[in-house]
């Protein structure tokens, strides 16, 4: 990358926009009380990939130039080096480069150190292909060698620009999701990237970028800092306005300019959350808001995984059943022994055999009708036949027990029509899910979280799981699309959660009566082994007779 000497020239201070020019000649940035409180806590941060998800107008993108400065300004053994800034319009460009220019005077004086006039040059842009393009470019030079260069579009080539680099406003640059890989790739040369910006949508990948970094995805390298339109006016935002305007600020002023920039987005109160308070809108895409996710996590809940290893298979299949067993008995029963024997409940099971997660959500129908899951089951790589033994144990208990629906598509096929012919039809519904099923009772799901009548354990994955529903072609739904689990990056989700959760909420509108018969006695082996019918959970079932116990599997041939 390099310049075109003969295209440099020198920008007037008359051509930077409004906002930077107004910067009053006795602002200084070094005095006590100039940065508000969020702007100091912010520069403070020194992680190599800092995200700051933003307010509008609360002054992050002005603290730091400031930084930019400092950086710029330093010698190499101080921590100096270049610094770049890629804004989503040419104008921010040209805005920060003013604030810069400003701040550079001060501390030059403060310095005994020079610094050039903003300059603008073309900056040949090279990409992976060796293909050149000349991008409109500013920059601001220091005696210490390095320089402060704005770029008025995205670079085709990020992973050349070495030193600390700022994008801003990065949720509206138009490939988000590759300005943020190529700016994480800085990282090898020792660089250092802040990615600030407001909120575009809950699935837009500054959002996710946020997220993972929460999550701790980017490992102890990465820091979270999000600011709200709250907390600038707590630290002194209005106070600034006025300062700037050379008006005096009083307490009624105050909150009628609060008021009025409230009210400003009238009815589109998603807008004025997202612009505001950093908290992104729905979107197209997503279904579930993270606020209706939040509002149902009540409190934390068992939430019991089971993962086997490849070797459980192998294992003799009678210690299967006695170690699936003494786990069911340990782990399972106790909470199944404390549910309110007053309250109606159901299941929903999404079934999985080795990549994804098979779960089981009980549901309780409270008196309010609140449902409510007291706690979830994930299985992972578990044997079929054990994933039964789990299944039939947790059917036997549940107290009042008015019917499940199971994920009877693909694979998950032969374990819920085994259920139904065992349990029987309609008490176990077998669900085919397709787009049919999923436009008619995802968004009824979807209006549970909504209406705040369903409560859910807190937990990360459930959260994740639920997130996964999208709008596909206007049907909610859990797309093709897999999501690392959070806990354990080996293991892979797919809204499994979600998935069992629509499931369990279509048995409480499904319910049926409890049903009674006699067993024909041809299982008599499987109630040895096994053991679970509990007759005054749901009376006696009619044995089907499909089929026979085969050393301990009860599919007759599934696995």
């Amino acid at each position: 990358m390099k310049q075109l000497a003969s295209t440099v020239r020198v920008i007037e201070w008359d051509e930077l926009p409004a906002r930077a020019r107004d910067i009053p000649d006795n602002f200084n940035p070094l005095f006590d009380g100039v940065l508000m409180k969020h702007q100091i806590e912010a520069l403070k941060i020194q992680a190599a990939i800092l995200a700051v998800p933003k307010g509008r107008r609360t002054g992050i993108t002005f603290a730091f130039s400031f930084e930019a400065v400092l950086v710029a300004g330093a010698r190499k053994s101080a921590g100096g080096m270049n610094v770049f800034y890629i804004g989503d319009t040419k104008e921010k460009g040209l805005e920060f480069i003013g604030y810069c220019a400003k701040f550079s005077k001060v501390i030059a004086e403060q310095q005994s150190s020079s610094v050039s006039s903003i300059e603008e040059f073309l900056f040949e842009d090279v990409d992976e292909n060796k293909n050149s393009r000349y991008i409109t470019a500013y920059r601001i030079r220091f005696s210490s060698g390095y320089q402060i260069t704005a770029l008025s579009s995205r670079p085709a080539n990020i992973r050349g620009l070495q030193g600390l680099v700022i994008i801003d406003e990065a949720a509206f640059h138009q490939d988000v999701q590759g300005v943020l890989d190529a700016a994480t790739a800085l990282l090898i040369w020792g660089g250092r990237i802040i990615v600030i910006s407001s909120h575009n949508g809950k699935s837009n990948p500054f959002n996710q970028f946020v997220i993972d970094i929460e999550n701790g995805i980017y490992g102890d390298t990465a820091q979270v800092y999000r600011v709200t339109f709250d907390d600038a006016v707590a630290n002194g935002l209005y106070e600034r306005v006025c300062y700037m305007k050379g008006e005096e600020p009083t307490i009624e002023s105050k909150k009628k300019w609060y008021i009025t920039i409230r009210n400003s987005y009238g009815p589109n109160k998603s807008a004025m959350r997202e612009e505001l308070d950093a908290i992104p809108r729905d979107g197209q895409g997503v279904c579930i808001p993270g606020v209706w996710i939040e509002r149902a996590m009540r409190e934390e809940r068992p939430v019991l995984r089971l993962i086997c290893g490849d070797d459980f298979a192998e294992k003799d299949e009678l210690d299967r059943i006695s170690w699936c067993d003494n786990w069911i008995q340990q782990d399972i029963e106790p909470l199944i022994a404390v549910l309110n024997h007053q309250h109606e409940h159901v299941f929903g099971m999404d079934f999985a055999r080795h990549r994804h997660f098979s779960v089981i959500w009980p549901m309780a129908i409270e008196q309010n009708l609140m449902r409510k899951v007291p706690f979830s089951v994930e299985l992972n790589n578990v044997p079929s036949a054990q994933q039964q033994q789990i299944l039939f144990f947790i059917i036997s208990k549940l107290p009042r027990l008015m019917g499940g629906a199971m994920d009877a598509t693909g694979p998950g096929m032969v374990l819920a029509e085994y259920t139904a012919d065992k349990f029987g039809r309609p008490f176990i519904a077998e669900i085919n899910l397709n787009r049919q099923w999923y436009g008619l009772w995802m968004q009824k799901f979807i209006s549970a979280f909504e209406d705040g009548a369903i409560d859910i354990p807190r937990d990360l994955n459930i959260e994740q799981d639920l997130r996964a529903v999208r709008s596909v072609d206007g049907i909610p739904m859990v797309p093709k699309l897999e999501r690392k689990d959070l806990k354990d990056p080996d293991l892979v989700r797919h809204g499994d959660s979600a998935i069992a959760g629509c499931l369990a909420w279509y048995a409480t509108l499904n319910k049926t009566a409890q049903i009674e018969g006699q067993s024909t006695g041809e299982r008599d082996i499987y109630h040895q082994l096994y053991g679970y019918v509990n007759d005054s959970s749901f009376g006696q079932f009619t044995d089907t007779g499909f089929g026979t116990v085969r050393g301990g599997n009860d599919f007759g041939g599934f696995i």
